[in-house]
């Protein structure tokens, strides 16, 4: 199953995305309950491709928080079949895909 949930709506040619990704998001900095750093672990890229074309490129740093919540629009059709990517600093990798409704 995948991290990324995925909601996408077309509206007078213009597609609404909004998406959220589970994620620890770990800076490095937090400690815990012992005293011990926790290892740095967080979204590095994300992409989002409509048809195969890109539509929306990020490059996350530490400082967004815990599972995030991303939201954007691209000019784009109902049906599109719309997919998110991301990649994080440990080298994981997640997807997911929907049809814009």
């Amino acid at each position: 199953m995948s991290s990324i949930r995925i909601k996408a709506k077309e509206r007078k040619g213009m597609v609404d995305v909004k998406s959220l990704m589970k994620h620890p998001m770990e800076t490095g900095l937090r400690k815990d309950k012992s005293g011990k750093k926790i290892p740095e672990h967080w979204i590095q890229d994300v992409t989002a491709e409509a048809n195969g074309k890109v539509v929306f490129a990020a490059a996350f740093n530490t400082s967004i928080s815990k599972d995030p919540y991303l939201a954007f629009a691209y000019a784009g059709a109902k049906g599109d079949t719309l997919k998110i990517s991301w990649k994080d600093s440990n080298g994981a990798t997640d997807s997911a895909e929907t049809k814009v409704k």
